[in-house]
């Protein structure tokens, strides 16, 4: 009965320690396996010895997910291309509460912008951030964590907010799905200067294939260049549903806001998202690499 109570008692907190295992290492798969060897560690710790078991967890899962992104941050040195976190992708109008990753991307802060910018972060400012102003924990709880002072602590949460500060607040839902049509309507018509009209002046366009398959290797920067290269794949492939299209797409919500899932004919798969500001796109993330996949829940 008490082991009974305990799982039930942790499985109450398992969505928030996604939440934070989720934006720490902005990996799906790596956050899960965070979340369950936090369960074993709980179930070999006398429950005396415990005053606060969401504060807890959610010590235990930090120190396990700066473990990774330590080891993450050894992975991209011999990463083709650009690195772009994992998206989680969950079905349109479905049940939300079945999985507790679906709960996870409900919050504007795990949103695909956000989560690309935590990214460029050192794993000391991350985690100080996103326990600091995602989690109110107190600077000096953060800095025995880190092993450094609360002062330092303190200075790695500042420098990490001056890098978020950039990142576009997210659009309403509806603003937000309009955008994304309008892009896809003018492609679907090829008209350049539509295209064009529906990417943000400053959008950027990047690619995640770790060299599995065909994306852009580098940024592309600028509304021009983008529709220019959008166009091109598209005259080149065929989107939409006709008969000559190789690249097939349905809508999914990705990281809690409308995107896509693109096959191809002979099987590959490939998750873009999308981030919206001023009712245009300034943000095409398209994740092509296969092993960052685990996060499609449909």
């Amino acid at each position: 009965m008490v082991a009974a109570f305990l799982a039930d008692l942790f499985e109450s907190h398992r969505a928030h320690l996604l939440s934070v295992a989720y934006r720490l290492t902005g990996s799906v798969s790596d956050a899960e396996d965070a979340v369950q060897e936090s369960w074993l560690r709980l179930a070999g710790v006398h429950q005396s010895e415990i005053d606060d078991l969401r504060a807890w967890l959610t010590t235990v899962v930090s120190r396990i997910c700066l473990d990774r992104l330590r080891s993450a941050a050894v992975r991209r040195e011999a990463y083709v291309g650009q690195w772009l976190p994992e998206p989680v992708v969950t079905r349109l109008g479905g049940a939300r509460d079945a999985d507790p990753l679906e709960q996870v991307v409900r919050k504007q802060d795990t949103r695909m912008a956000a989560m690309v910018v935590l990214d460029t972060l050192t794993p000391p400012q991350r985690v100080a951030f996103v326990l600091h102003d995602g989690l109110s924990v107190p600077f000096d709880e953060i800095a025995e964590l880190l092993g450094v002072s609360a002062d330092a602590a303190r200075q790695l949460a500042v420098r990490a907010r001056k890098a978020v500060a950039g990142v576009p607040e997210p659009v309403p839902d509806g603003e937000h799905e309009a955008a994304v049509r309008r892009l896809l309507d003018a492609l679907a018509e090829g008209d350049i200067a539509a295209v064009t009209a529906a990417l943000h002046p400053d959008s950027r366009l990047v690619g995640d294939a770790n060299g599995t398959t065909s994306t852009a290797v580098n940024v592309i920067d600028g509304a021009d260049r983008i529709a220019r290269f959008l166009l091109g794949l598209t005259g080149r492939y065929g989107i939409g549903d006709t008969d000559a299209a190789v690249l097939r797409y349905e809508f999914a919500l990705v990281n809690g806001q409308l995107g896509l899932i693109v096959k191809r004919n002979d099987g590959r798969t490939r998750v873009v998202g999308f981030t919206v500001t001023d009712e245009t796109i300034w943000g095409t993330y398209d994740h092509a690499n296969p092993a960052k996949l685990s996060g499609v829940r449909l």
